[in-house]
């Protein structure tokens, strides 16, 4: 008999058992479950429909956990509580919602932020992201998928915001086999996002922005840049987006900035963001390898540059050829720094170590003859935190470097 998937669960969930000695990582405090660790035999994936509920078992009988399945991806199991007299229902829901929005009230100033993050929030597969009074909303996994309307109905008991968002247009969802749709849960979709930050205001594009609109995990690392930009400082920021850390570094004193982006919605965001907050910002469209090329063709040289790529490393097979690419980037960007100059490179893949990083960017330092000096790394903004047992939940690095002429 096939259990279809439901939104609450009902009096005796099916079990779903784990193969001998396969839940002491589960017990380390790891919300996945893989496929290969489940007892296929005794309780076989195919009897379950995606985004399933059912009472996660050991081998030996032992409650485990209340899990959403999907059948048809690796990661076939989630674990969304561990306490047996607590199953999955709204009032669950709503009471981590709780939780998540204290850590941020406490936390990050004003009302724009991750809300929740998924795995680190105990809601794996669930990204919420505040902008005042709305809120964008990611899902990537059956799980969450199947509890969308509960989901919708405790973010209204929490916070009653003005509408929701489900965004969902990551290709991850493509793993769980779930279709990419953008919808209303409910109230009005706003043609642009609303967001401030550091003492500035952004607006974004709803529909054609970025993954939920913002990158909420800079936030704490653009907080760093009073102390790298002096008075007069030309800034340079590839892979600008809507521009927020070159704003940032005008707002903090810089003379000067260009933003770089393949994107013309990009540029046009940033260069209204800079009309907005009575900044001048000067914008080129073009690949970042290509603009930093001709950058350093025209004998460009800048006191400050940003890389900010995408994820050059998506799955674990990339990680050669993404490293290469993280060198080189830093490789180019190193050509256009001015002596005592300062090089931000920050990575989002989570298959490149904050090690390999630095590799990267010494490796790029001694291909171009100089000396880079680590000041301080940064990671992710509170609204981000990393769940000790989860490694996936850390994924940002960020690295300060003092750029100087190679020495002996």
């Amino acid at each position: 008999m096939t259990v279809s998937a439901a939104a609450m669960p009902a009096p005796g969930l099916p079990v779903l058992r784990l193969r001998r000695g396969e839940e002491r990582r589960l017990g380390g405090g790891h919300l996945w479950v893989f496929s290969n660790e489940i007892d296929t035999e005794r309780t076989p994936l195919s009897a379950f429909t995606p985004g399933a509920l059912a009472q996660l078992r050991t081998f030996k009988d032992a409650f485990a956990g209340f899990v959403c399945v999907n059948p048809h991806a690796l990661i076939c199991a989630r674990i969304l509580s561990r306490d047996a007299a607590q199953p999955v229902t709204e009032a669950l829901l709503e009471q981590r919602l709780r939780a998540a929005l204290a850590l941020r009230t406490r936390h990050c100033p004003g009302d724009y932020y991750r809300w929740v993050f998924g795995e680190a929030d105990l809601l794996p597969g669930l990204v919420l992201d505040r902008y005042g009074e709305f809120i964008v909303g990611q899902i990537a996994t059956a799980g969450m998928e199947a509890l969308r309307a509960p989901l919708a109905a405790a973010v209204r008991s929490v916070l009653d915001p003005a509408g929701l968002l489900w965004k969902n247009d990551s290709a991850a969802r493509e793993l769980e086999q779930l279709p990419r749709t953008l919808e209303m849960a409910f109230g009005d979709m706003p043609a642009e996002l609303t967001v401030e930050e550091l003492g500035l205001s952004y607006r974004v594009p709803l529909a054609a922005a970025q993954k939920s609109g913002w990158f909420f995990d800079q936030t704490g690392n653009r907080a760093r840049l009073p102390r790298y930009v002096a008075g007069g400082a030309r800034v340079l920021d590839v892979c600008c987006y809507a521009g927020a850390w070159s704003l940032a570094a005008l707002r903090c004193g810089a003379g000067s900035a260009l933003a770089v982006d393949s994107s013309a919605a990009a540029l046009a965001a940033a260069l209204a963001n800079a009309q907005r907050n009575a900044l001048t910002l000067a914008t080129l469209r073009a690949d970042a390898f290509e603009a930093l090329r001709q950058l350093a063709g025209q004998g460009a040289r800048f006191d400050l540059v940003i890389l900010d790529p995408p994820a050059f490393i998506k799955r674990k097979k990339d990680i050669a050829q993404g490293q290469a690419a993280y060198r080189k980037l830093n490789q180019l960007a190193l050509a256009l720094l001015a002596d005592e100059g300062v090089l931000v490179s920050c990575s989002c893949s989570y298959h490149l170590a904050p090690e390999a990083l630095l590799s990267a960017i010494q490796g790029a330092a001694r291909h171009s003859g100089r000396l880079v000096q680590v000041l301080e790394s940064g990671g992710q903004s509170p609204d981000h935190p990393l769940h000790p047992a989860i490694p996936e939940t850390r994924y940002l690095k960020a690295f300060f470097c003092r750029v100087t002429r190679a020495v002996g």
